[in-house]
C-alpha cells in the first residue's frame, strides 16, 4: 500500500537574512562579547547538631571491628568449594531484628 502526498502541507517557511543575524545569538545576546559565569548562589550550613553527628559518624567509622581471619578463611574455603550453604530464615530472621532495631 502506498500514499501519495501531494502539494505543500507544511506552512511556508520563511526566509531570514542570516548575515544580519550571525551575531546575535537566539537569546539575543551578541555572541562578540565573552560569557560571564554565574556567581554562585547556592551554600549549605550544617547546624552545631549536625557537625556534631558527623564528628561522630567518622570516629566510629575510623574504629574498625576485629575481623576473625579463621572465620573468614573459613567462608573463602566454603565458597570456593560449593560447599557454603546460604540459610535464608536466618536472612529473614535478623532483618526482622534489624527493622525492629530501627523503629524503636
Amino acid at each position: 500500500m502506498t500514499t501519495k502526498i501531494d502539494g505543500p502541507s507544511l506552512p511556508q517557511a520563511r526566509v531570514v537574512d542570516t548575515a544580519a543575524t550571525a551575531a546575535v545569538a537566539r537569546a539575543g545576546t551578541d555572541r562578540a562579547q565573552p560569557v560571564a559565569a554565574a556567581p554562585a548562589a547556592d551554600s549549605v550550613r550544617l547546624t552545631g547538631e549536625a557537625t556534631g553527628l558527623q564528628a561522630a559518624v567518622e570516629a566510629e567509622l575510623g574504629q574498625s571491628a576485629p575481623m576473625d581471619m579463621a572465620k573468614i578463611n573459613a567462608v573463602r574455603a566454603a565458597l570456593a568449594d560449593g560447599s557454603y550453604q546460604v540459610n535464608p530464615q536466618e536472612i529473614a530472621n535478623r532483618l526482622v531484628a534489624l527493622e525492629r532495631q530501627m523503629a524503636g
